[in-house]
């Protein structure tokens, strides 16, 4: 088989990581030093100050969340990198609020909810989205979900359909990756990073402001201009959190990774997928690979953005979506 972007990604992010722990490995004390003094300069991520700020007890950890507006459900997922959370739907979620009801989680380990130090990996996420809607989101969501998080969507779209009214994916993985199993690389890779000197310093290497935005404007947004300081600088903080590196380590591993190859036939919610036209990670054309076991699905290519349209274009793209959701509303009656 080919080798996908997605697979050349993260060979690039590989190299970037082994370079790190290479310097990191340099020497003792002095990545020691280096480690504190980043810890001290990044600063405590700030609450955020959209939406209305609440918590579920989990039974891992506390889950942040914040919940917008009135009316039928809507629950958005973030997508998985360097300091990604809930903020990345945030101009989204205000403009859905005015008719909808909506919950945006940071999903555990990212953002402000807890960072326990454990085995981080895609059962864990599916097991949490599930909990998470029985337990705080009232009446059938449609869950809108970004990157690796609609694989979780899909599989729990498959196993309890009860539990939502619709499922929407924008630029989703979960067909190209390999499964929850990773290989002797990437394994051998997660055991480094887990090191408390020569992996931090890896990872302290990968999470510099550079990185970000490198990363934020060669694989997230379309238009580089669109990244400026104030999200870098929000990347960063949150890449810096207390025990951010444990689930961030197992997101560059591939242990948060879950194919949903076998079991996408089986999905029967009405689908929504969105793109962005220059969406690097994944490409545009991988949804052909999507509809190919989702016929019935409806499809939007947004122009002018990445693979976050949600965040670099939220208008059009909550236009096209509220569309979607009309017409679930309009079957439903």
């Amino acid at each position: 088989m080919a080798t996908t972007s997605e697979e050349l990604q993260r060979a690039a992010r590989r190299r970037r990581l082994v370079k790190g722990l290479l310097l990191g490995g340099a020497a003792v004390g002095l990545p020691a030093l280096a480690n504190a003094w980043v810890r001290r300069r990044a600063g405590r991520l700030e609450s955020a100050n959209w939406g209305r700020p609440q918590s579920y007890a989990w039974r891992h950890g506390e889950i942040a969340f914040q919940q917008l507006g009135e009316g039928e459900p809507l629950v958005l997922l973030h997508s998985f990198g360097a300091g990604h959370d809930s903020a990345e739907w945030r101009s989204a979620a205000e403009i859905l609020a005015l008719h909808y009801r909506v919950v945006v989680p940071d999903l555990l380990g990212w953002g402000m909810s807890d960072k326990p130090s454990l085995t981080y990996d895609g059962e864990l996420y599916i097991e949490l989205l599930q909990n998470f809607l029985e337990d705080v989101v009232e009446g059938r969501p449609v869950l809108v979900t970004s990157g690796l998080s609609a694989a979780y969507g899909v599989q729990l779209g498959v196993d309890q359909p009860e539990l939502l009214r619709g499922l929407a994916m924008v630029c989703p993985l979960g067909l190209d990756l390999h499964g929850e199993e990773p290989d002797l690389k990437d394994a051998l890779l997660h055991r480094m990073m887990r090191l408390p000197i020569l992996g931090t310093s890896a990872l302290n290497v990968f999470t510099s402001r550079a990185g970000i935005g490198s990363h934020l404007r060669n694989e997230v947004y379309a238009a580089p201009e669109r990244v400026d300081a104030a999200l870098i600088e929000h990347h960063y903080q949150a890449s810096h959190e207390p025990g951010a590196h444990a689930s961030l380590a197992a997101y560059l591993a591939g242990y948060l990774n879950h194919n949903v190859r076998t079991v996408l036939p089986r999905l029967s919610l009405p689908v929504w997928i969105a793109w962005g036209r220059q969406s690097a990670s994944p490409p545009v054309d991988r949804c052909d690979q999507w509809l190919r076991y989702l016929m019935d699905a409806d499809l939007e290519v947004l122009e002018g953005a990445g693979s976050q349209p949600h965040a670099e274009t939220p208008k059009p793209f909550c236009r096209r979506l509220e569309k979607f959701l009309e017409a679930l509303d309009e079957s439903a009656t």
